[in-house]
C-alpha cells in the first residue's frame, strides 16, 4: 500500500482501503504521535468489521474486547502506559495474541513477541495542519 494523505472527514472511505489492505492480518499495529488518530481510525476500522460496540481507546485499562455482528472477537490493545514486555506477558496479555484479531496501539513494547505472527504496521503521521499520513508495511514470520 502506498502512503495515503487523508483529513478526519474522509476516515472511513480510508479505513475501507485499510481493512482491504490489513483484513488477512491476526494483528495490525498502530504508531504515531500522540493525538494523530489513531483511535479515531481504529473506531473506523472496527466499523468497518461490524463491530457494533462503542469502540473507545483503553489506555487506562490497556485492553478492550469488542465482538462482530457474527460472534467474532477482536482485542484493542494500547500499551502506551505499559512499561515493560515482562509486564505485558505478567497480565496474561500474550495469551491473547493467537486466540483474537488484534488492534494495538503502542506496539513497540512487544515487537519481539509480534514477529512470529501475521503483522500488519499503520504508521500514522501529521501532514501539515488538517491532514494525515498513513502507510502500512505487512510482516509474516518475521520477514517483510
Amino acid at each position: 500500500m502506498k502512503q495515503i494523505i487523508y483529513g478526519l472527514d474522509e476516515i472511513d472511505t480510508v479505513a475501507k482501503t485499510l481493512k482491504d489492505e490489513v483484513g488477512q492480518c491476526k494483528v495490525i499495529t498502530f504508531t504515531g504521535p500522540l493525538g494523530a488518530g489513531k483511535t479515531t481510525l481504529i473506531r473506523a476500522l472496527a466499523r468497518q468489521f461490524n463491530i457494533k460496540d462503542v469502540v473507545t481507546s483503553p489506555t487506562y485499562t490497556y485492553m478492550n474486547l469488542y465482538t462482530d455482528d457474527v460472534g467474532k472477537r477482536f482485542v484493542h490493545f494500547d500499551l502506551y502506559r505499559l512499561n515493560s514486555l515482562d509486564a505485558f506477558i505478567g497480565a496474561g496479555f500474550d495469551e491473547y495474541l493467537t486466540e483474537y484479531k488484534l488492534f494495538i496501539e503502542w506496539p513497540e513494547i512487544i515487537d519481539s513477541l509480534l514477529k512470529q505472527i501475521p503483522t500488519c504496521h499503520v504508521v500514522i503521521d501529521y501532514e501539515g495542519m488538517d491532514k494525515r499520513v498513513l502507510s502500512v508495511q505487512k510482516t509474516y514470520g518475521g520477514s517483510s
